[in-house]
């Protein structure tokens, strides 16, 4: 008996039933994923991209998968598309408990041939975007008393640097420090914001050189001596957005193998 109510106990503290997410940046990798997890686990998942038909496979695979999603077009760099987006929401699935805040690009170059058209594009993207869907979703949750885990996703390079990604290091550090500064704000009106840092997983915008004889052995040389599996990120995940981290609040959890405690 002991252990059946234990079952249903963590169940209920890690299940998503009834509950509404946002992830933006969800037509591929991370996002995708976290698509899938927060389903799986009972949410209706709205999944967000600025281009709507590359969602539309995501949609039927969690569908057929049992789950409930809608796609949604929703611009980060545009208030209009975010305003949008929500309302479209909520007239779908209902008022937002989860964000996850994943739209995000890389804009990979060495400081001194960086210049300001694309350091502007990676911080309206990156720190802007993820501010502007933040406030957005956390007013609403306040107009309607309603309790909410914002979610953004930084990188382990927001706590350090990476040669040729300063700027890219620059607005994930900003995202670190932002995920702080609205969860001192907001933590009295049942909104809880907080950070997942990962660390090196092969994604769009990285694998062609982690999968190169140059970034197999970067990784080699790292603390795990590899790459992060997609699923390594579901338990950070769930914690941060179901009950179960409930007292969770202005955090920034590195998912990195160790990488960032690694020796010099």
């Amino acid at each position: 008996m002991g252990d059946g109510l234990m079952s249903k106990t963590l169940e209920q503290r890690f299940g998503l039933q009834g509950k509404t997410a946002l992830v933006t940046g969800a037509s591929s990798g991370l996002g995708a994923h976290f698509a899938r997890v927060l389903a799986l686990a009972g949410a209706s998942v709205a999944v967000a991209a600025r281009r709507n038909d590359k969602l539309v496979n995501l949609v039927q695979e969690i569908e057929d998968a049992g789950g409930r999603a809608f796609a949604v077009t929703l611009d980060v760099t545009a208030g209009h598309s975010v305003t949008a987006a929500i309302a479209s929401i909520e007239d779908t699935l209902g008022p937002i408990d989860i964000l996850v805040n994943n739209a995000g690009v890389s804009g990979s170059r060495h400081s001194l041939k960086e210049d300001e058209t694309n350091w502007d594009f990676v911080m309206d993207t990156n720190l802007k975007g993820a501010w502007r869907v933040a406030q957005a979703v956390a007013k609403r949750s306040v107009e309607l008393s309603q309790p909410c885990s914002i979610i953004n996703i930084a990188s382990i390079l927001g706590l350090r640097v990476g040669i040729g990604l300063s700027t890219y290091s620059v607005s994930k550090a900003a995202v670190v420090q932002l995920t702080k500064a609205l969860a001192s704000e907001l933590a009295r009106k049942c909104v809880r914001v907080n950070a997942i840092c990962p660390g090196y997983f092969a994604t769009e915008m990285n694998s062609d050189y982690l999968l190169s004889s140059s970034g197999q052995e970067y990784l080699a040389s790292t603390t795990a001596g590899r790459m992060g599996e997609l699923d390594e990120l579901t338990g950070p995940l769930l914690l941060l957005a179901s009950e179960a981290g409930s007292f969770m609040n202005g955090t920034a959890i590195p998912v990195d193998g160790g990488h960032l405690v690694g020796s010099l």
